[in-house]
């Protein structure tokens, strides 16, 4: 076969996967404005999945740390009949936590939009 079908096949398929990921990641989360998330997250477990150090540096006041990284590990430290509400620095990981936990049956998961980088409100530091 030819290179480049084999790198048009790869590319191709990679979309697909991309774009059925965007469209998956849509329908388990909410994604909402800073001023909708801090109006409900009072009310949720509000959980930071960035790794320790970036929850170090700056994170939601309220807020507690269980980076992606180590989710599958501290599952129960999850309550799955309440709402979760989950940030990342951006927006990516915080969508895959999202993936994650509603594949273990978690329903009600809402997700900062523009993550971390974009929230005004107040954040605790550790020095």
């Amino acid at each position: 076969m030819n290179p480049l079908y084999s790198l048009l096949i790869i590319i191709v398929a990679y979309a697909l996967y991309t774009t059925f990921n965007w469209f998956y990641q849509r329908k388990i989360v909410k994604t909402i404005k800073e001023e909708e998330f801090r109006a409900g997250y009072r009310k949720a477990q509000l959980i930071d999945v960035r790794e320790p150090k970036e929850f170090d540096a700056g994170h939601i006041l309220g807020s507690r740390n269980i980076p992606m990284s180590q989710m599958k590990l501290r599952m129960k430290e999850i309550r799955s009949d309440l709402p979760v509400y989950l940030y990342c620095q951006s927006g990516m990981r915080s969508g895959r936590a999202a993936q994650f936990l509603y594949r273990r049956g978690y329903r009600d998961l809402t997700q900062l939009q523009g993550g971390f980088k974009g929230w005004t409100g107040k954040i605790r530091t550790k020095k």
